[in-house]
């Protein structure tokens, strides 16, 4: 049962990320979660929270809440947290010398009457100008869904997203679900608010919208392109609390198949039809690329490959042979060194003999995997998105030959933009590894077109060694076949350190759970007390990378790879770990929910999002930013902290882009990247990889994923943690089903 309680927070006792534990004035103990700025800013808050009673072992009776109302003057949260320019200490003087209504009449009428105020300069007033004029209109929708108890971030998402509307409060009114259009408001907030406002549970927009938020989860949150009909209807029951209402739904789904947002395909599936249209638009350009015939490049190709002293095997000989004998589209498909490389070389040179160099592009999804190709093949290599931006003016790109890297992690609405700007008889190579993780988001084309063998396909399996003592894509095909290798003997580029359990399987039946987990989470300290050790033998030469301004050589020198996010040995608590190796004594940092971001930390960008950027050269030479689009994944190094104007900047040097943060933006958009999940570090590449290996990270173990983090190392790949671990991992043969219009067509 819900109760309320209203009080006043006297000390934060225990805070971590965004979860803390508190005491009231009055006594009580408090916990639960706060987003909206630094937990620290609660200190003597009044607060209503909502929720219930329960024992805890530590700090005995405690009152956790699910929702808590920070209790304080409306103008003052606004300016404090919504216009730019004001800190607290200052908008607390402003409200106290001139009380709301005149401070309001002035920042209308007469901002420069603030001037006389000590802390603020005209630098400072030319942003909170700026920035009342963006925001005023704010507080019609603040006072409108007050009633509602909006929290204060989710207030300024929808007050940003709205600015430019007409009429915004009516158009709420009318149907609040058009909120879930706003990024970062998924229905569940919308339903919330509408629910409040007195929509009915079976309003049709209520239907539509959950109908909505379902396709996108079941399809962008878990890899699918379709949906099989009833399993659509039995989500749509659990999100609602539904049962017996087919009806509404079909209803529903009849309306969006008419107006054409929902494919209905054979076999009962439903398809967003943006997903859809990728797909099919895919199926038909490939099939019709296969049929194209360019004519052939050189009368002898024996002649030609001895000429250019390229030494080919069987299979990479295959290849260059399907282009020559006239094939303008390929898919050349490689595991870790089977010489994938090699072979894009040889044939983009022998394309070289008929198109000149400019009309030949290389691209790929990370800028890493960009350079690294454009290293090996010695043609121009970009992004794909810089491509698609370089050229968003024009039809098709001026290339006759484009070859698309790292392909398996390319998704269908990413892919079919793509091949859609490729002009119609232009030569199309298409290379990927179709043993690594698929795709983040919808869509497994690679995959697919190799189930379905839609297009010529060249498969290379046979692996090059460099020598005796090089061992890392020998490993990695075994994990691949879901083999084990020969991983305890000596090499020269991967090691294998033991950290198991003393007896574990002997003691195992013989010791509680709770035991059980204490001995477990022993052995993770072990393991990240061995982590540490490796840290230290690769300092110095981060660190000199560092000093030499050597960022990228910095950033994909030492990398740990881990396979969850949560826990001692997950991402979050190894990047507290290691944040005290590689940078202890910053000149300064900023603290946003419970995370420390230090100068010269090395950061990762989380959100796929336009921000206000500048190109390397561009900040230098002091140019004005412009909005460019930031890819989660992307790797960089925070290289500057403005206290006075709140904000941070980050650089990426594989894209070379300067990124601004405002401080609230530094929590949703950034982590610190000393440990990565192995998601997002697909398409990158490390001198030194560390991956822990422990059974407390079993549901996440296969093979697909352990493949993908071993071949991160360029150089040198250690493993540690517990063998047994590691051996079912590598037994665990992953085999990844996704639900998708190209299986289904």
């Amino acid at each position: 049962m819900n109760e309320t309680l209203i009080g006043q927070i006297d000390k934060i006792l225990f805070e971590e990320e965004a979860f803390f534990i508190a005491v009231l004035k009055s006594g009580e103990k408090i916990s639960g979660s706060y987003f909206e700025s630094a937990v620290s800013h609660l200190k003597d808050s009044a607060v209503t929270l909502r929720g219930y009673w329960e024992e805890h072992k530590k700090y005995g009776k405690t009152f956790k809440f699910e929702y808590i109302k920070v209790n304080q003057n409306e103008l003052f949260f606004f300016l404090n947290k919504i216009i730019k320019g004001f800190t607290k200490k200052l908008t607390a003087e402003l409200i106290e010398h001139f009380g709301n209504e005149q401070l309001i009449e002035i920042l209308d009428n007469d901002i420069e009457k603030l001037l006389e105020f000590s802390g603020i300069k005209e630098k400072r007033l030319k942003k909170i100008q700026a920035s009342w004029k963006k925001f005023r209109s704010m507080r019609k929708i603040g006072e409108f869904l007050s009633p509602y108890d909006v929290t204060p971030a989710l207030l300024t998402t929808i007050a940003t997203a709205m600015r430019d509307v007409e009429e915004p409060c009516e158009k709420i009114k009318n149907n609040p679900y058009i909120l879930t259009s706003i990024n970062h408001i998924g229905f569940k907030r919308a339903d919330e608010l509408a629910l409040k406002m007195g929509v009915k549970k079976d309003d049709e927009n209520r239907i539509s919208s959950a109908m909505d938020y379902v396709l996108i989860n079941y399809c962008e949150a878990q890899g699918n392109s379709c949906v099989a009909k009833e399993i659509l209807f039995c989500e749509l029951d659990e999100l609602l609390t539904f049962s017996d209402k087919n009806h509404l739904y079909e209803a529903t789904l009849i309306e969006r198949v008419s107006e054409g947002s929902i494919v209905l395909m054979k076999n009962n599936r439903l398809s967003p039809s943006r997903l859809y249209d990728a797909e099919k638009f895919l199926h038909d350009d490939f099939k019709r690329r296969a049929k194209l015939d360019s004519g052939g490049f050189v009368k002898n190709l024996d002649e030609f490959l001895k000429e250019n002293e390229f030494q080919l095997g069987e299979q990479q000989k295959e290849a260059v042979q399907k282009i020559n004998d006239g094939a303008s589209l390929l898919f050349l498909v490689g595991y870790a060194g089977t010489g994938k490389s090699t072979t894009s070389r040889t044939i983009l040179n022998l394309l070289n003999t008929k198109y000149d160099k400019k009309e030949i592009i290389t691209c790929a999804l990370s800028g890493i995997a960009s350079q690294r190709i454009a290293d090996t093949t010695g043609y121009e290599s970009a992004t794909i998105q810089s491509l698609l931006v370089k050229f968003e003016d024009r039809d098709d790109f001026p290339y006759s030959v484009v070859l698309i890297d790292e392909a398996s992690m390319i998704n269908s609405s990413l892919f079919a933009r793509l091949v859609s700007k490729i002009s119609k008889n232009a030569v199309l190579i298409i290379v990927g590894d179709d043993a690594q993780l698929p795709p983040i988001g919808a869509g497994n084309i690679l995959s697919d077109v190799l189930t379905l063998q839609l297009a010529p396909i060249v498969k290379l399996t046979k692996i090059y060694r460099q020598s005796e003592d090089k061992a890392i894509t020998l490993i990695a095909n075994d994990i691949r076949k879901g083999t084990v290798p020969e991983y305890k003997k000596e090499y020269e580029d991967f090691e294998f350190i033991d950290i198991s359990m003393q007896n574990y399987y002997a003691i195992k039946n013989q010791l509680s759970h709770k035991e059980l987990q204490e001995l477990r989470e022993e052995n993770s300290v072990q393991i990240v007390t061995e982590i540490a050790h490796k840290v230290i033998e690769s300092i110095q030469k981060a660190r000199y990378r560092l000093n030499n301004k050597l960022i990228k050589e910095y950033l994909n020198y030492f990398q740990v790879i881990t396979p969850m996010k949560g826990g001692t040995l997950g991402a979050a608590n190894l990047n507290i770990v290691l944040q005290e190796y590689f940078n202890p004594n910053p000149k300064k940092c900023v603290k946003k929910g419970g995370v420390e971001f230090r100068l010269m930390d090395k950061v990762v960008h989380t959100k796929n999002e336009n921000m206000t950027s500048w190109s390397g050269d561009g900040y230098k030479n002091g140019e004005d930013a412009a909005q460019r689009r930031i890819f989660n994944g992307m790797s960089g190094l925070l290289f500057k902290i403005e206290e006075d104007d709140e904000q941070a900047f980050v650089f990426y040097p594989n894209e070379d882009v300067v990124v601004v943060y405002e401080y609230e933006e530094l929590r949703s958009h950034l982590m610190l990247s000393y440990a990565l999940t192995i998601h997002k570090v697909q398409g990158m590449e490390y001198d030194i990889v560390v991956i822990p290996m422990s059974f407390s990270h079993f549901v996440m173990h296969n093979t697909k994923l352990i493949y993908t983090a071993v071949t991160r190392a360029k150089h040198r790949c250690i493993v540690i943690g517990e063998s047994t671990a590691f051996e079912s991992a590598c037994r665990k043969l992953e085999v990844t089903a996704r639900d998708t219009v190209l299986l289904e067509l």
